[in-house]
């Protein structure tokens, strides 16, 4: 049996109203070089009863002990086949056409990571518009992920990534859950060819109660953990790679600085605003720099 393009791996806990339109959507993806895996990390509601309706469509793994959702993407990577591994939350959806988009970005260029771009909708998912039909990708590539220069939002569910990359770099630190994809691809930031996708949109990105993204606190000590990795010579690329590397940090600095004052976590937001600061003029600098001299042009690649 050949093996896959795309191996898509879905962690769910506890999501029994989100997991089967999850599932759903990377099963009716209309590309046929994929496989989806769903590893179900030891939920106590009755989603693995909808996972076994599923029966031999998808490749399912049910964790005994709940061990966190870095540790079930690994289980799920381990068992994958495919060239690239596209992560997806049990609470997101993949749009229709999102592998169509990878895999001509896959044929047409051989990144080693896709970051693609999320619609953000509250637990009842929108219908994608009949009328609407994306005719071009349009994208940046950039020689690693310290060149990026333009902001962007993702997330787990829009991270596509080569799966021996993947493996080289070690996978997702389970020890680390809140900054878990930022954390990620620090580790893969200097592993090669990067893609961002500026359009159309692959992943629809649900806010409900129980959005992890709603814990502010979490997520700025997480920045912390980062920060303590880095000093300790705990990313790749080493000094040669200090400045952009300190230029990414510096943006995450300052977006959960600012997020903690908002929430009046004044403390919290001052003690990461003295462990980041001069990160932040890097960030400020870098900023500064692509507004002069430009950012890299955006490219086009046809949907047709």
């Amino acid at each position: 049996m050949p093996e896959p393009l795309f191996s898509v791996v879905v962690v769910c806990y506890n999501q029994e109203n989100f997991i089967r339109e999850a599932v759903e959507s990377a099963l009716s993806q209309d590309f046929s070089s994929r496989e989806v895996i769903v590893v179900d990390d030891a939920s106590s509601d009755a989603t693995s009863r909808v996972l076994d309706s599923f029966g031999e469509s998808i490749i399912f793994a049910g964790l005994a002990k709940n061990g966190g959702a870095p540790a079930a993407r690994n289980h799920g990577a381990s068992l994958a086949r495919g060239k690239y591994l596209v992560f997806l939350d049990g609470d997101d959806v993949l749009l229709p056409g999102a592998l169509d988009v990878y895999a001509r970005l896959v044929t047409a260029r051989s990144p080693k990571l896709i970051f693609g771009r999320c619609n953000q909708s509250d637990a009842n998912t929108p219908e994608a518009p009949a009328t609407v039909v994306p005719v071009a990708i349009q994208f940046v590539e950039y020689p690693n992920f310290l060149s990026k220069d333009r902001p962007c939002v993702f997330n787990t569910s829009t991270f596509v990534v080569d799966r021996s990359t993947f493996h080289t770099a070690g996978g997702w630190s389970p020890e680390i859950f809140y900054q878990d994809i930022q954390d990620l691809v620090t580790k893969m930031e200097v592993a090669g060819k990067t893609i961002l996708v500026l359009a159309p949109s692959t992943v629809w990105y649900r806010m409900h109660p129980n959005n992890s993204a709603k814990k502010i606190l979490p997520f700025v000590e997480g920045v912390h953990v980062l920060l303590a990795k880095a000093k300790a010579g705990r990313y790749p690329g080493g000094r040669k790679h200090w400045a952009p590397r300190s230029a990414w940090f510096g943006g995450l600095v300052f977006y959960w600085t600012k997020t903690a004052i908002r929430a009046r976590l004044y403390r919290n937001a001052l003690a990461l605003l003295a462990s980041g600061w001069w990160m932040i003029l890097f960030a400020m600098a870098r900023r500064g720099m692509a507004w002069l001299v430009g950012r890299k042009r955006v490219e086009y690649l046809s949907l047709a």
